[in-house]
């Protein structure tokens, strides 16, 4: 038997891996990061202690999922190059841009404002807390956006052109 149909089934299995692990953490991010934009909103209006202590519980289960989501994103696009090499180097015009545009938009805004939210629940203002942690929300929120964006060009691709080595570019 071929080595060439094993090591497709086992890149697949391996990705298939990452990714059902990776799906997880994302969507528990966006939600948790906007839960926790709510908490503290209304303990901001309302002064209920009650709220602050479900922020306090829930922002550490948040640490730890965007942690996760980071960690096995990374080794996702990794994946990505090695498991699908031929792939990256076709998509990579279109799919690489998008990806940038994360990380310039999304990720930077998410990392910024993350220590403050945090670490600087007694050390900044209320004011400036709450807004870190609204930071945090809406970069969650692009992030998705351009991660949606790529997923959805994999899926149905439109608006390209082949150059000469075979690569997609934007038409």
């Amino acid at each position: 038997m071929s080595t060439l149909p094993e090591a497709l089934v086992l890149a697949r299995f391996q990705f298939a891996f990452t990714v059902s692990f990776h799906f997880l953490f994302p969507a528990v991010t966006i939600g948790l990061a906007s839960y926790l934009a709510v908490l503290e909103g209304l303990w901001l209006k309302t002064g209920r202690i009650e709220y602050m202590d479900l922020f306090r519980y829930w922002i550490k289960v948040f640490a730890l999922v965007f942690a996760m989501g980071v960690v096995s994103g990374i080794v996702m696009s990794y994946q990505f190059g090695t498991n699908w090499a031929v792939f990256s180097d076709k998509a990579g015009p279109i799919i690489g841009p998008l990806m940038a545009y994360e990380v310039l938009t999304a990720f930077f805004l998410e990392a910024g404002f993350l220590g403050v939210m945090l670490f600087g629940i007694n050390r900044v203002g209320r004011g400036l807390h709450f807004t870190a942690t609204l930071m945090v929300a809406l970069g969650t929120f692009i992030s998705a956006f351009w991660i949606l964006s790529v997923n959805s060009w994999m899926q149905t691709p439109a608006g390209y052109a082949m150059n000469a080595s075979g690569q997609f570019v934007s038409a």
